[in-house]
């Protein structure tokens, strides 16, 4: 029975629960989104929350806290100063979950763990590009 398990072990030991953990909040704020197992994303998405949370206070403290478990000064300053005043007005709920489907191998779910604000970055661009351009592409002979 699973009564009073307050997390997802994973069926890993700890150590390496902890660099998985570690290494995803790492990479989910570096590119603001991440594709993974749905396991892994609830589990990772619980200590990507609470972190922006203290992040919303820039204190000594809480820089000490977040980058005693993130390891990287600059995803560490990143979150400090790009993310958390973007979610300065939420009060939680800073990540969604997209399912994809089921993976081919084993038909473990598929999902996306990203930022509640991301943006995705190709859509910007065709649109910029249909102004310049005004929909007709240049075409030149050598």
């Amino acid at each position: 029975m699973k009564h009073k398990r307050g997390f997802n072990p994973l069926e890993c030991m700890a150590a390496h629960r902890k660099a998985l953990h570690r290494n995803m909040v790492t990479s989910l704020f570096r590119y603001e989104r991440i594709r993974t197992t749905k396991a892994k994303a609830s589990a990772v998405r619980r200590t990507a929350e609470r972190l922006i949370t203290r992040a919303k206070n820039d204190t000594v403290f809480n820089r000490r806290f977040i980058s005693a478990r993130l390891f990287d000064e600059g995803i560490v300053n990143r979150l400090f100063v790009a993310i958390a005043p973007r979610m300065k007005e939420r009060n939680g709920g800073y990540t969604r979950i997209i399912k994809l489907g089921k993976r081919y191998g084993d038909a473990s779910e598929i999902v996306i763990l990203e930022l509640v604000d991301y943006v995705l970055k190709t859509e910007v661009k065709e649109k910029k590009d249909k102004k310049k351009d005004g929909g007709v592409k240049n075409v030149q002979s050598a």
